[in-house]
């Protein structure tokens, strides 16, 4: 990106992130779908990201190709936030829907704005602002009563699933905040590929290659598997990227909460599940939180966005954790 390019408004941010969430909203209770009809956590995850990131690929070459160009010495980088970042996220959260109720494992998984928020505090120097704090207080409060967990009795969820549950969370933010670092110097696109790239790779490694494809399967669970590959994947994790871009990981993650809304509307609308007033009340707190974040929005001088528009010329990403090489170089032309 060069510094005569305008960056968005923060307002784009929530309005990425807010899309994500309604698309992730749909998958996970497709995917609950498929895991009931024979496919296993570990086929997902392989098909998913194998779907999504040969979706990206073609588009990339066909549209963008100068987006798949990196330095040779970022290659590190990548295949760790891939290979552990993406496919580990993937899996953890999958697999906790597979052994407890959709509406725990979304739970969980939201606290990864917690942590994201303690890493800010505690790496980056950060200073929360109150409002930062109340929003993801009231984010995971309204969440809470949105699943309906006030309802779950804790002793009798399977326990590997909640383990799991509490993995995706730590997983959901090592990777936002590690997607914030590689945006420093690239386009979100250009993080977002080779984080499936390796994290299919990963899967297509420790499952046999391609062994997902190779069952027999209905059209109809086909396409729901066509749907998670990209509209449940490659969209929806495009544009949380898009978002953290522009307003951070701390701001993008507390946006994502609305995650569990969209899946209650759904319900109330296509499954004919009633919402009583708790969950009402925790809606309003999830879009109370969101909107908090809105005020007085600030144009943050430390998101990837402005940092790639002023600084052109960093050393390669792992050098901070002591990239053997230490040399600086000019990277590759990021401009969309």
């Amino acid at each position: 990106m060069n510094a005569s390019q305008t960056v968005l408004a923060p307002c784009w941010g929530y309005v990425f992130v807010t899309l994500a969430a309604v698309l992730w909203g749909i998958s996970g209770s497709a995917a609950k779908y498929l895991f009931l009809n024979g496919v296993t956590p570990f086929q997902l995850v392989q098909l998913r990201l194998t779907i999504a990131a040969l979706g990206l690929l073609v588009y990339l070459r066909l549209r963008h190709p100068h987006l798949l160009k990196i330095a040779r010495g970022d290659i590190l980088y990548f295949a760790v936030f891939g290979c552990i970042g993406m496919a580990g996220v993937q899996f953890t959260y999958l697999f906790a829907i597979s052994r407890i109720n959709v509406a725990a494992a979304i739970l969980l998984q939201y606290l990864a704005p917690a942590f994201i928020a303690l890493h800010a505090v505690i790496f980056f120097r950060d200073r929360l602002q109150a409002k930062t704090i109340m929003a993801l207080i009231g984010a995971f409060a309204g969440c809470y009563l949105v699943v309906g967990a006030y309802n779950l009795d804790v002793l009798a969820l399977n326990l590997m699933g909640i383990v799991s549950g509490l993995l995706s969370a730590v997983g959901f933010a090592w990777y936002s905040i590690q997607g914030e670092y590689g945006m420093r110097r690239y386009n979100p696109w250009t993080v977002l590929f080779y984080a499936m790239f390796f994290g299919a790779l990963t899967w297509n490694i420790f499952l046999t290659p391609l062994e997902s494809f190779m069952h027999a399967r209905s059209a109809v669970l086909w396409g729901w598997i066509l749907y998670i590959g990209v509209l449940g994947t490659l969209v929806p994790f495009g544009l949380f990227l898009e978002g953290v871009n522009l307003i951070r990981a701390t701001r993008a993650s507390i946006t994502a909460t609305l995650e569990p809304i969209v899946a209650g509307i759904l319900s109330f609308f296509f499954l004919n599940e009633t919402m009583v007033l708790w969950q009402l009340l925790g809606a309003g707190l999830v879009i109370l939180a969101i909107v908090m974040l809105q005020l007085n929005q600030e144009k943050d001088a430390k998101a990837p966005a402005r940092l790639r528009s002023r600084d052109n010329s960093a050393s390669p990403l792992m050098a901070r954790v002591r990239h053997p090489s230490g040399r600086s170089y000019a990277p590759p032309d990021q401009t969309p």
